[in-house]
């Protein structure tokens, strides 16, 4: 990397509300593109991402020699996007896992045959698997860390058998791990497991096994207990970083002025989901200014005590609710999945922050990509001064 500053890529947790991510980074690298940055130059040294985010990033990291090739096979994924691709969504996979699940949660005290080798999630994701596997070229993601196109890429899961959140990174050069209260970091080569961990939408996905630690853990979905999303990117030398994220980070109270009826299902799961995926990011980044304006009062000598670091930020959320939008777009999905949402009323108006996180359709997702790419855009200033001039200008 040629940068004079280690700029790092911070990409949250969401599911299939990813897609805004992909519209954000294509309208930021037109940004750059038209600011004279060559177009096979990555501007990100540091990539991180957590859960449908740690697979973005980590496509974007294994093309890091040419990452608008990268991003251009990136937005082809996201704008042609099909649920088979992700869960098994025909009739069959869906009563095998999701209407098996639903029914074992609703009378499984009478469903005996099931004690012995319970369903292990809402849905099948074994499709993903193979997505992964055709579109990630690990061997060229080493290339690049040896290279130095790349500083570090990290992905962050749970671990459900030890409670511990974990970042996983790899990088060519060693660096420190660190530990913090009930967050650690381990550095190793990142492969497809650990992407299937990261993305594990608890309940709706199985537990994917990674051995670590000395032992074999169950991980899921790394948003979970993840109480600082910007500090990976720090710990990894980031000294400016650019966070995008999947949701509001300021959801205004929604008032249809009807009476209030008692949740669905899929409206406490919609909000659960919610605070998985979307409060700890607002919280870090309170932290993260708390941070910045305090080191601002302090001197030099001050500083030099004290191993806090100001770190620049560019945030980009999205600006409309997209659970709104999934509304719009639940029709899309394939009758069978339809079936077992509508069963949890995740198919209405005040459930359908369930279906944002499970709607792998590319009606759905070209609009959140565009919405992305709007918001960019109307950040083209801030983007243009966050960068600064291409390298070696």
């Amino acid at each position: 990397m040629t940068s004079r500053t280690k700029t790092g890529l911070v990409l949250t947790g969401g599911g299939a509300r990813a897609a805004y991510q992909v519209g954000v980074l294509q309208a930021v690298s037109t940004i750059l593109a038209e600011q004279g940055w060559a177009p096979d130059v990555n501007p990100y040294d540091i990539i991180c991402g957590t859960s449908a985010g740690a697979i973005n990033a980590t496509a974007l990291a294994c093309h890091a020699d040419q990452f608008n090739e990268g991003l251009g096979k990136l937005v082809s994924v996201w704008e042609n996007f099909r649920v088979e691709q992700v869960y098994r969504a025909d009739s069959l996979g869906v009563l095998r896992s999701g209407a098996r699940w639903l029914s074992l949660l609703s009378f499984g005290w009478l469903l005996r045959k099931w004690h012995a080798n319970p369903p292990n999630a809402l849905l099948d994701n074994t499709p993903l698997n193979t997505l992964l596997n055709r579109m990630l070229n690990f061997p060229r993601l080493d290339a690049a860390l040896l290279d130095g196109k790349l500083h570090a890429l990290a992905v962050t899961a749970s671990s459900y058998t030890a409670g511990q959140h974990i970042t996983f990174y790899q990088s060519e050069k060693l660096i420190e791990p660190w530990v913090r209260t009930q967050r650690v970091s381990m550095q190793g080569q990142i492969g497809v497991e650990h992407l299937l961990a990261s993305s594990a939408i608890p309940l709706i996905f199985p537990a994917m096994p990674i051995f670590c630690n000395g032992r074999r853990e169950y991980f899921g979905d790394g948003s979970m207990r993840q109480l600082a999303p910007i500090s990976p990117a720090i710990h990894l030398g980031a000294e400016k970083v650019l966070v995008v994220g999947a949701g509001r980070l300021s959801e205004p109270t929604v008032h249809n002025g009807e009476p209030a009826r008692y949740p669905s299902l899929a409206q406490i799961a919609g909000h659960a989901m919610s605070s998985i995926f979307l409060d700890s990011l607002a919280v870090d980044i309170e932290r993260m200014n708390r941070i910045n304006l305090t080191l601002s009062h302090l001197s030099e000598e001050q500083k030099a005590r004290t191993p806090l670091r100001p770190i620049e930020m560019l945030i980009i959320a999205p600006s409309e609710r997209l659970d709104e939008i999934a509304s719009r777009h639940v029709d899309s999905l394939p009758p069978p999945i339809r079936m077992v949402l509508a069963g949890i009323g995740a198919t209405e108006v005040r459930g359908a922050a369930l279906a944002s996180y499970l709607l792998f359709e590319a009606t759905y997702t070209r609009e959140l990509m565009a919405l992305g790419a709007r918001d960019a855009m109307a950040r083209r200033a801030d983007v243009i001064r966050f960068f600064g001039p291409p390298a070696g200008i």
